[in-house]
């Protein structure tokens, strides 16, 4: 119980809870609602419960955590067709938290089926029955996200929910955001919280079309992804121009094995040389001063 016993629930502004994590300084929801997040910014953007009708569904899960995305995916799908065979794959660095969360009851308030899936998942790592399929790697998502290419195998819709970029570089990379976006059905749908022209930019080079997502509690909105831009929001004059600056320049890893501290210091070292406007320079023109927001 040592690992586990670091993780205290912590509550959030809808009644769910989350955690901080203490060595990468953050806690994995926003203190509006975890729950809330889990719906709004990645399942609702992936259009799961529309593609429910389907006979059956993949999705990839990056940064599993505590399990509240896939979760709250699960139950919309379930909702809407009870026989959706899905096939779940999710990555995660620390098989202690999702261990955490379920010894402190943070999967109670959904269904009992779905839990008892979760549990499964969170002690053994894989788990099959008549209408679910997950396998749950552990590991460097760096590392982990290169096994799934030799199977040949695309979601419907994927969930990218690292760490915040700052604090988590590793995993918004051009490098590492190519080969999730290889994972990714045609017609399928990439969803995370972040609205970072870095990682938008990031996102782009990858190959994806990108839509911003309505912002859930805050005011920054999340980032909705596909190999089209068919159906996808489109951003606003302010949301584009953001991705002409500085701030856009996104991180690199060539070889998906760079210590984070490398990954800022060579981003960086780039937006130092860089051409582009200064981002201070897109704030003043659409940011209010602080005194009027």
């Amino acid at each position: 119980m040592g690992e586990v016993a670091k993780f205290t629930p912590e509550p959030t502004e809808d009644g769910s809870f989350t955690f901080f994590d203490p060595d990468f300084g953050e806690s994995f929801h926003s203190r509006y609602g975890a729950r809330q997040e889990a719906e709004c910014k990645f399942v609702q953007p992936t259009e799961l419960m529309a593609k429910a009708h389907q006979p059956s569904l993949r999705i990839l899960d990056v940064c599993y955590g505590l399990g509240y995305n896939t979760a709250a995916a699960l139950t919309a799908i379930w909702a809407v067709n009870p026989n959706c065979q899905v096939e779940w794959i999710g990555l995660e660095l620390n098989p202690t938290v999702p261990q955490a969360a379920i010894a402190h009851h943070l999967l109670d308030h959904w269904p009992q089926p779905i839990q008892a899936l979760l549990v499964t998942l969170a002690t053994t790592q894989s788990v099959q029955t008549s209408h679910f399929q997950g396998q749950l790697w552990l590991g460097d998502a760096r590392q982990t996200i290169q096994q799934i290419h030799p199977r040949d195998w695309q979601a419907d819709a994927i969930f990218l929910d690292p760490f915040s970029p700052p604090h988590c570089p590793q995993l918004w990379t051009v490098e590492f955001l190519e080969r999730v976006a290889r994972c990714l059905k045609p017609d399928g749908r990439l969803a995370t919280y972040s609205c970072a022209a870095s990682v938008r930019t990031a996102l782009l080079q990858a190959g994806l079309q990108i839509g911003a997502t309505p912002p859930v509690g805050r005011r920054s909105p999340g980032t909705v992804a596909s190999l089209t831009a068919t159906n996808l929001p489109v951003l606003s004059l302010q949301e584009q121009e953001h991705l002409l600056t500085r701030a856009a320049i996104p991180y690199r890893d060539p070889d998906l094995s760079d210590p984070a501290a490398r990954i800022l210091q060579r981003r960086q070292l780039e937006q130092q040389t860089s051409c582009l406007e200064p981002t201070s320079h897109w704030k003043k023109r659409w940011l209010p001063p602080a005194h009027e927001t």
